[in-house]
C-alpha cells in the first residue's frame, strides 16, 4: 500500500461524521449502540466496575458477573425495545453504581448465586435504559450489538487492569470502586 492511500485512508477514518448527522445515510444504530454505555457516566462506571469486582473474585465469579450482566442486559434491552418501563430506571441504575463501586471498594466475595442475582438485577435497568434510548431510524439489533460490545470492552477493562496491576496496588482499585460509589450516592442525591 502507497503512502498516499494510507494517508487517504486516515483521513477518511478521522474525517468528522457530522454530515452523517441527519437521516438517510445508513445510521444503522452500531455506533450508537458503542457510544451510549461510554457516553454516559452512570453506565461507564457500572460496567467498569463489574470488570474491576470480577477480577476480584476467584473461580467461576470471574466469567459469571460479566457474562450475567451482559447477557442479562440484552434481554433489557430487548424489554426497552419494546417499550417496557421499570419503575424507579434511573434510581436503579444509580444505586447500581453505587453498590458496584461499593462491592469494589470493599472487594467482597458473596456466595456466586448473590453475586449473580444483583449483577444480573443491576443489569436489567441498565438494558432497559439501552433499549428505551434506540436512536430513530436505526435497526436495533445493529445497536444492540454496539451496546453489548462496548459493555464487554468496559468489563475487559476493568478486570485487565485489576489482574494487569500488582498487588500492591490493589488500594488504588479499592478507591476507583469507593470514587464510584460516591458518584452513585450523588446520583441518587440528584
Amino acid at each position: 500500500m502507497t503512502l498516499k492511500r494510507i494517508l487517504g485512508t486516515l483521513a477518511l477514518l478521522l474525517a468528522p461524521t457530522l454530515v452523517f448527522a441527519h437521516p438517510g445515510h445508513g445510521d444503522n444504530g452500531l455506533i450508537a449502540g458503542l457510544g451510549h454505555p461510554i457516553g454516559g457516566l452512570d453506565h461507564l462506571l457500572a460496567m467498569l466496575a463489574v470488570g474491576l469486582w470480577a477480577a476480584q473474585q476467584q473461580g467461576t465469579a470471574r466469567w459469571a458477573l460479566p457474562c450475567t450482566f451482559i447477557g442479562t442486559m440484552l434481554i433489557g434491552g430487548l424489554f426497552g425495545f419494546e417499550g417496557l418501563q421499570l419503575p424507579a430506571l434511573e434510581s436503579g441504575i444509580a444505586a447500581s453504581v453505587l453498590a458496584l463501586g461499593l462491592a469494589v471498594a470493599l472487594a467482597v466475595r458473596p456466595p456466586l448465586s448473590l453475586a449473580v442475582a444483583s449483577t444480573a438485577l443491576f443489569a436489567l435497568f441498565h438494558g432497559v435504559a439501552h433499549g428505551l434510548e434506540l436512536p430513530d431510524m436505526s435497526s436495533p439489533w445493529a445497536y444492540a450489538a454496539g451496546f453489548v460490545a462496548a459493555t464487554a470492552a468496559l468489563h475487559g477493562a476493568g478486570f485487565a487492569l485489576v489482574r494487569a496491576l500488582p498487588r500492591a496496588a490493589a488500594p488504588l482499585v479499592r478507591l476507583a470502586g469507593a470514587v464510584s460509589a460516591g458518584v452513585g450516592v450523588w446520583l441518587l442525591a440528584g
